[in-house]
């Protein structure tokens, strides 16, 4: 009979040891690839919930690493642009400076080149907000101790699992041997091994709690921090472009204007400024009267008030006359002025109207 006992418990420790080998197979955990056992459905769920936060977590911090990554990325390459539309900036205001006869084109170079510098100041203040409102608030979350600590609540619980494995093999080893020789000692062995037992899973039920709880503030945190500096750096970007978008704007309209003026300016007014000693035969002068005001911008053009009388001596297809008033020569816009009565042509001959 005790050769029967013997071997009946040995079967019994072969099915338990085959019974632990099976749900180890099932239950390894994702956050120390330990294999334990599960001690009951309760336990259960709490590793399972441990283990889908270990992951989820660690994705989300993953997932900020890349963004801040991505940032440095985007600032390096702004603080190259910078460096390179500053550099462009400065020749361009150089050209204008150097280059005063080319009046439309230094112009153009000048108003770009102020503009440009405009331009770089708002890449650089983009570069701050990245640094100021992404990249350091996810940098402190990714190396902060929150996350730190959560992941070591929940790696001490693994390993107090694994001790609740070796604990639930003892109690097994510990029930087989009462079950052979069924004396005072083994019995207390067994109840010291049960109790111990009984202690870490309730240790393990507290520290798998706290474990969570601090993985899910973690995790919570995470999500919040991160849709918020996303949003943050739409934000900016946005603000960005379209500082930029008006920067560009006014540059536009700036230079087709002054392109629009010099074209339409009066050419340069030699016979105003000094007029030639023999004029054609052929060449006829006209009397006008000013219909509208015309202030003068420079020497080479004529104010003019309503009613003042203008010997008109020489119109464009620009747009421009030339003549006299009071004493006084330069152009003045065409339109402005109606045309009166002929004057005496350079060989005395008059025509009125």
């Amino acid at each position: 009979m005790d050769a029967l006992r013997k071997q009946a418990s040995k079967l019994r420790e072969q099915v338990a040891k085959q019974q632990q080998a099976v749900i180890k197979q099932f239950s390894a955990t994702g956050y120390e690839s330990s294999d334990v056992m599960v001690i009951d459905e309760m336990e259960m769920q709490l590793h399972h919930q441990l283990d889908k936060l270990y992951k989820s977590t660690r994705e989300k911090r993953d997932f900020q690493k890349e963004i801040v990554k991505a940032a440095e990325t985007f600032t390096a390459i702004g603080y190259k642009h910078i460096e390179t539309g500053t550099k462009l900036s400065e020749d361009c205001c150089k050209y204008g400076v150097e280059n005063p006869n080319d009046e439309v084109l230094a112009k153009a170079a000048s108003i770009y080149g102020d503009a440009r510098k405009h331009s770089e100041k708002e890449v650089e203040d983009l570069n701050k907000l990245f640094f100021s409102q992404v990249l350091e608030p996810l940098r402190a979350m990714v190396a902060g101790s929150p996350l730190d600590d959560a992941r070591h609540l929940a790696q001490r619980y693994s390993k107090m699992r694994q001790e609740a494995e070796i604990q639930a093999a003892e109690v097994s080893r510990r029930q087989a041997r009462v079950r052979e020789a069924p004396i005072p000692e083994n019995v207390a062995k067994l109840h010291a091994a049960e109790t111990k037992m009984q202690e870490l899973k309730a240790n393990m039920t507290i520290l798998g709690k706290e474990a969570a709880a601090a993985l899910a503030a973690v995790e919570s945190q995470q999500e919040r921090l991160t849709f918020q500096r996303l949003v943050a750096m739409v934000e900016a970007e946005k603000l960005y472009h379209e500082r930029v978008a008006v920067i560009l704007g006014n540059i536009e309209a700036e230079i087709v204007s002054e392109k629009q003026r010099k074209e339409a300016a009066p050419p340069v007014a030699t016979l105003a400024v000094n007029p030639p000693a023999h004029i054609p035969e052929k060449t006829k002068y006209f009397l006008a009267e000013a219909i509208h005001s015309f202030e003068a911008e420079s020497e080479k053009e004529l104010s003019l008030s309503v009613g003042d009388y203008v010997v008109v001596r020489k119109v464009t297809q620009s747009g421009w006359s030339e003549g006299e008033c009071q004493g006084r020569a330069g152009w003045f816009p065409s339109e402005y002025v109606e045309k009166r009565q002929r004057v005496p042509t350079s060989n005395g001959a008059t025509e009125v109207y």
